[in-house]
C-alpha cells in the first residue's frame, strides 16, 4: 500500500512539474535558442560535464550515507528544538490561525510541486544560454546548499513545529495524507534547521534576478513560486521562522561562494589552455596576457 501511494505521488509530482516546465519554456524561450542549443549540444554538455559529474557523485554519496547521518545525529543528540521555540515562540501557530483555510490547497501545491519545479527549471534554462557560466554556478550553489544542510542536519536535531507544538497543525498531511509518503521517502522529521526549501528557492530567485536580461519573463515567475514555497514551509507547520531565516542566509552565501569557486576554476582552465596553445608554461602574469573568458 505504501509503495503504491508513493508511486502515485511521484507520478503526480512528475507530471505536474513537467506541465509547469512546458508552460514556462513556452513563455521564456524562442525557437532560435532551441535551434542553437541543438547545434551546440555536445560542446555545451562537455563544457559543463565536470560540474554535472561532481554534483551527481555528491548526491549519490548523500543518498548512500543518509542512514548513517541519522545514526550519528541521534548519537550526538544535540536537540535545538527548545531553543528555536524559546526564540520565536508560537509564531507558526499564530500564522496558521491568521491565514484562511481556503489557501491550504494552494500552499500545499506550492510545497509539493513548486519546489521541484524551481530546482529543475533554471538548470534547463541556463543550459539553453550561449554561456554556461550561470549553469555552472547554479550547480555548485545547489551542491553547497545540500552539503552544508547535510552537515547541519547531522549535527543538530530539530523537530518540525507540528511535532513540537500542540497548537500547530500539520495541515498538508491532515488534508492530503498521501503526501506524507513522498516527504518521508526523501527526508526526515528532524531535517529542519536550516530550511533547504528556503535556501534553494532563494538561490533560484537570485539567479533569476541576475539573468533577467537573458530571461526577463523568468524572474517574475520564479519570484511568485519562491514566495509561495517559502511561505508554505511555515504555514504548513513544516519549518520554524528561524529555519527560514537561516535558509535565506545559506542561499545568499552559497551563491557568493559558488561564483568565486567557478571563477577560480575557469581562470585556471583558461590559463592551462593558453599555456598549451602557446607551448609555454603558466607564468605569474598569465591573467594579464590571457584574460578570463566566461564559458
Amino acid at each position: 500500500m505504501f509503495e503504491l501511494s508513493l508511486l502515485n505521488m511521484m507520478t503526480l509530482t512528475t507530471l505536474t512539474v513537467l506541465v509547469g516546465l512546458l508552460i514556462t519554456f513556452s513563455v521564456c524561450l524562442n525557437l532560435q535558442q532551441i535551434r542553437r542549443t541543438t547545434d551546440e549540444f555536445n560542446y555545451r554538455l562537455r563544457n559543463v560535464a565536470p560540474y554535472l559529474g561532481t554534483a551527481a557523485l555528491f548526491f549519490l554519496a548523500k543518498r548512500a550515507t543518509h542512514k548513517y547521518s541519522l545514526q550519528i545525529s541521534y548519537a550526538l543528540d544535540w536537540n535545538i528544538t527548545d531553543e528555536l521555540y524559546a526564540i520565536e515562540g508560537k509564531f507558526v501557530a499564530i500564522l496558521q490561525n491568521l491565514v484562511p483555510e481556503t489557501t491550504l490547497e494552494f500552499f500545499s501545491a506550492m510545497y509539493m510541486f513548486g519546489f521541484p519545479f524551481l530546482v529543475v527549471a533554471p538548470l534547463i534554462l541556463y543550459f539553453l544560454l550561449p554561456s554556461q557560466r550561470h549553469l555552472k554556478e547554479l550547480l555548485i550553489a545547489y551542491l553547497l546548499n545540500y552539503l552544508i544542510g547535510s552537515i547541519c542536519y547531522t549535527l543538530f536535531i530539530a523537530y518540525v513545529p507540528r511535532n513540537h507544538l500542540a497548537s500547530v497543525d500539520g495541515l498538508m498531511y491532515q488534508f492530503y495524507p498521501q503526501t506524507q509518503d513522498l516527504t518521508a521517502a526523501v527526508s526526515a522529521n528532524t531535517y529542519v534547521f536550516p530550511s533547504l526549501h528556503t535556501s534553494l528557492a532563494i538561490v533560484v530567485l537570485l539567479f533569476a534576478w541576475r539573468s533577467r536580461r537573458e530571461y526577463p519573463r523568468w524572474f517574475p515567475i520564479a519570484a511568485f513560486v519562491v514566495a509561495g514555497v517559502v511561505f508554505s514551509t511555515m504555514y504548513l507547520g513544516i519549518h520554524w521562522v528561524l529555519d527560514v531565516v537561516a535558509g535565506v542566509m545559506l542561499g545568499a552565501g552559497t551563491i557568493y561562494a559558488a561564483e568565486q569557486f567557478v571563477a577560480r576554476v575557469e581562470s585556471r582552465t583558461t590559463q592551462v589552455s593558453a599555456s598549451k596553445e602557446s607551448g609555454g608554461s603558466i607564468t605569474p602574469d598569465m591573467n594579464k596576457r590571457y584574460p578570463l573568458q566566461k564559458s
